[in-house]
């Protein structure tokens, strides 16, 4: 097969109001890093509105777009994870819809691979323009708590716009998981990885697609996904609180034996509470980690493909990530 030089990869969810204005920048963008010689991968993650067949449209006009219409909404990781399985290119683009990222870094960052002999320049906000206080206050405290606790260094103030090499997708690509988490299944590949400091602007037009529930969600797939930390805390709290149980029962027995022990129900109600939240955190923390194990069990397919508009190079054209699965056992039955 022959590759482009370069893939751009494109998750979208209700981004109608975008399309136009993304696919002339980023084809421009394109065009002027590498020639003719590219592809733009745009992923319809199941949107409510009218862009798949925008992509349609666009892929119609355009040989150098692929437009794939997921069966459902996904998911914004495993969307970007179906773009990533199609597309060719030697050198591959990640970028959102909502034209936060400017497209028009894409040669500065090529010239910053090659400069550097890297296979990862990943984009580092230096600000973030058109963002409230409260995103912007959660993001920072978010990326800082995950460099604590997570075993893999995860870069700050980063998201999936990066360029990537060939090498460096392969290697994503072959880790199996279905709660996925992008920008720290990167970090976990190694190879030479370099930062690129920009500014992002405000998003073009729409709605974010990412409120405070998806935020969050993101955020425990990122910690579980990348660390057992929280594990580990619940077993140090524990530990604490079997020794502030014995320190209790010694000043009990204490009490008991020179007659000065005070009885009321106000310590007892605060050590049963007090007891009660941190053995349902911890249960809470356990299940998370049992829910990832029990949907990884399960082995289905990371996501479905309905309709795919352009030229199709790649290998998704079977309609959907396939897992290896073990060859069936003979049956006696007849």
């Amino acid at each position: 097969m022959i590759r482009p030089a370069l893939s751009v990869v494109v998750p979208c969810y209700n981004e109608e109001a975008n399309l136009d204005v993304l696919h002339a920048r980023v084809s421009a963008a394109a065009q002027a890093a590498v020639g003719a010689d590219y592809e733009i991968i745009f992923v319809n993650d199941g949107s409510r509105d009218a862009s798949w067949p925008a992509m349609q449209r666009l892929a119609a006009a355009d040989p150098h777009l692929v437009a794939i219409n997921l069966s459902r909404n996904h998911g914004h990781q495993l969307a970007l994870t179906a773009g990533l399985d199609l597309c060719c290119g030697a050198q591959i683009l990640i970028i959102d819809a909502d034209l936060q990222d400017p497209p028009e870094l894409l040669s500065d960052m090529r010239a910053t691979m090659a400069v550097e002999g890297a296979d990862v320049v990943y984009a580092v906000r230096r600000r973030r323009e058109g963002e409230t206080f409260f995103k912007k206050a959660t993001a920072a405290a978010f990326y800082r708590v995950l460099d604590r606790v997570t075993d893999t260094p995860i870069p700050l103030d980063t998201g999936d716009f990066r360029l990537m090499s060939r090498r460096a997708l392969d290697a994503l690509l072959s880790l199996p998981e279905q709660a996925r988490f992008i920008r720290g299944m990167v970090a976990w590949i190694g190879f030479r990885q370099v930062p690129f400091v920009y500014d992002r602007a405000e998003r073009h037009a729409g709605e974010t697609n990412y409120p405070l529930g998806k935020m969050i969600r993101l955020a425990l797939d990122a910690v579980t996904g990348f660390s057992t930390a929280p594990l580990r805390f619940a077993s140090h709290v524990g530990l604490a609180l079997t020794a502030a149980s014995l320190l209790l029962l010694v000043y009990i027995a204490i009490g008991f034996f020179t007659g000065t022990a005070v009885q009321g129900w106000t310590s007892t109600m605060l050590v049963v509470v007090l007891l009660g939240a941190v053995q349902m955190f911890v249960l809470g923390m356990i299940g998370e980690y049992l829910g990832r194990l029990y949907v990884e069990s399960k082995r289905r397919p990371l996501y479905l493909v309905a309709d795919v508009a352009g030229p199709v190079r790649g290998v998704a054209t079977l309609g959907y990530k396939a897992r290896a699965e073990p060859a069936p056992e003979p049956s006696d039955q007849p």
